[in-house]
């Protein structure tokens, strides 16, 4: 859609050229659209496809749209995994329980040591067998843990998961709860829940639990520990992943160690009270979970649903190309959204205003080139018909004078043409105009013009006068209308050029181009700057000039971010006294 000055030129002037017009281009275009549908293996959509004229398909979820959700969730789920894993808290749980079991070993341990004894009076002391298994059995009971006495030389004396008869000892082992049926959701989220918790690498730390068919104190290093008086503790994993919290405590006769008390129990009550937090850890991050999900996809709608509006409306005017598509305008939002709406309507705007200028620049040259190229029809016709030697000088004359205006005018198109693509290639740069007067000074001095005009140039205030653009284009804007200046100027009249700093804020940079000649019509101060108008002085030959200097230098500040524009100058009774063309650009300051 961005066109130049010359595409649009050259557009113009091979449908000229087409010996039947339109009408010849579209067979063109029929014929060459014909071809491409001819190839091998292409259809006409893919014809379509490959000049872009399809299309696109857009996900249903748009990628935006995930990446906010995913962003937003996992920064929910970074403290969820924190709260699940709870290192600290199931640590104070255990020493807790830990701290209960010795409590409660050595309260029995003190009373296995003062009812358990044979013989009572004896230098021989040892327990009683037969006493502390019923102890040991009636303990069990009612502390709701696993008992298990070791004598001083390390074989088991009792345990409360066992008892004697006459027919063998007796094992027992506690049954897991029933469960309603054998489809049961709460089961299968407790196993979930174990084998989540038992991925987490806390849980790797504790040793796994063994027990062997004849247990000896050696078995367990805290009950070694105990032996030798000693309170020891530990902490293992079951075979079904759960914990198994043990602490040893020495049976004591004075100072004496008569066996060691083990107490066991398994870690359900940890595990409980852990998985009632993350239970409830888990249901305010499932609601936080919903909420997060809510807002994540409120916030992508509010703005992936207008970035689509707008990527829709911009390929339905790349595809259609047609002013009918309007870009929506997001009025009511004052965001980046709305600035992104606005610029693009904006852009596209300027866009259609670009194709009308090419369009009427078109019709400009194409009514500019007829005028010359009629007359050189003319002149040839007649001269062919004329059998007058002198006449046929004449009008061969005529004929070279329209041949040199036409060259002119085509060079000076090609400059307009070529002058739009050339500033948006070429970067902006820092340019001295102080220094440029400078240059220009001593150019103007040691020329001499043909109407005896003396060019002065002078720099008003400080000499740091720098703005951005290119330096090649500001000098030829300069010396376009230092030239047009001279051209008006009475003869051994003087063009005055002086640049310096806006004297109200100096954040600008006014350049003047004043001359002494008859001024400039009223109502012709802002129609000089239009493509071919020219208003000659009296008594130049015609076509001399394309109209196009004045043009092509409001052009060039245009694209440097300043103005231009031309007034009068006036004496003191009002009366004109010259032309005045005024310059400002942004200045750089340091």
């Amino acid at each position: 859609m961005s066109l130049s000055w010359g595409e649009g030129l050259r557009a113009v002037l091979r449908w000229r050229r087409s010996p039947g017009g339109m009408a010849d281009n579209a067979k063109k275009t029929e014929a060459r659209d014909r071809r491409v549908t001819d190839r091998p293996g292409m259809d006409r959509s893919a014809m379509d496809r490959s000049m872009g004229e399809s299309p696109r398909r857009r996900p249903k979820i748009s990628g935006l749209t995930l990446r906010i959700l995913a962003i937003n969730l996992f920064a929910v789920a970074i403290p969820l995994f924190g709260l699940l894993y709870m290192d600290r808290y199931q640590d104070s749980l255990i020493e807790a329980e830990l701290e209960a079991l010795t409590r409660q070993g050595s309260i029995f341990a003190k009373g296995v040591a003062a009812l358990a004894v044979e013989p009572e009076f004896s230098e021989a002391t040892q327990l009683s067998k037969e006493l502390v298994r019923r102890m040991v059995r009636h303990a069990s009971d009612q502390f709701g843990t696993r008992l298990r006495l070791f004598a001083p030389d390390g074989h088991l004396m009792a345990d409360s998961n066992s008892f004697g008869r006459s027919g063998g000892v007796v094992q027992i082992r506690p049954l897991a709860p029933p469960r309603e049926s054998d489809f049961d959701p709460g089961h299968w989220a407790d196993m979930a829940y174990d084998l989540l918790v038992n991925w987490l690498p806390r849980r790797g730390d504790f040793p796994r639990y063994k027990e062997t068919a004849a247990q000896r104190a050696e078995d367990y290093p805290e009950a070694v520990d105990a032996l030798r008086g000693l309170r020891a503790q530990a902490v293992r994993t079951a075979p079904d992943g759960g914990l198994i919290l043990t602490s040893a405590v020495p049976v004591r006769r004075y100072k004496q160690v008569l066996g060691a008390l083990m107490l066991s129990v398994d870690g359900h009550e940890v595990d409980k009270a852990m998985r009632d937090v993350r239970f409830e850890i888990l249901s305010v991050f499932a609601f936080v979970f919903a909420i997060t999900i809510l807002l994540s996809l409120y916030l992508a709608g509010t703005i992936t649903r207008p970035v689509q509006r707008l990527a829709a409306a911009a390929e339905r005017i790349r595809r259609d190309r047609t002013r009918e598509t309007e870009i929506p305008s997001f009025e009511g939002r004052d965001d980046e959204i709305g600035d992104l709406a606005r610029a693009m309507r904006e852009m596209t705007e300027a866009l259609w205003q670009r194709m009308d200028a090419i369009d009427r620049f078109a019709a400009d040259v194409a009514h500019e080139i007829k005028n010359p190229l009629t007359s050189v029809r003319s002149a040839v016709e007649t001269a062919a018909r004329v059998q007058d030697p002198e006449k046929q000088k004449k009008l061969m004359a005529i004929v070279l004078d329209d041949v040199q205006r036409l060259d002119r005018l085509i060079s000076d198109i090609s400059e307009a043409s070529r002058l739009d693509a050339e500033l948006s290639r070429s970067g902006a740069e820092t340019v001295d105009l102080a220094a440029i007067l400078g240059i220009l000074a001593e150019v103007y001095g040691a020329a001499d013009n043909s109407h005896g005009v003396r060019v002065e140039t002078a720099v008003n205030g400080s000499t740091d006068l720098q703005v951005r653009g290119s330096e090649s284009r500001i000098v030829q804007v300069i010396r376009n209308l230092v030239a047009n200046a001279i051209t008006f100027s009475p003869e051994g009249g003087s063009v005055r050029l002086t640049a310096g700093a806006d004297p109200v804020d100096g954040r600008e940079v006014i350049i003047t181009v004043e001359d002494d000649g008859p001024g400039i019509p009223e109502n012709k101060l802002d129609a000089i700057f239009d493509r071919f108008y020219s208003e000659r002085p009296t008594g130049e030959k015609f076509g001399t000039h394309s109209g196009l200097g004045l043009s092509i230098s409001r052009q060039i500040v245009d694209a440097s971010s300043g103005q231009l524009w031309a007034e009068n100058r006036t004496g003191v009774d009002g009366s004109v006294i010259g032309a005045r063309f005024v310059i400002r650009l942004p200045r750089v300051v340091n």
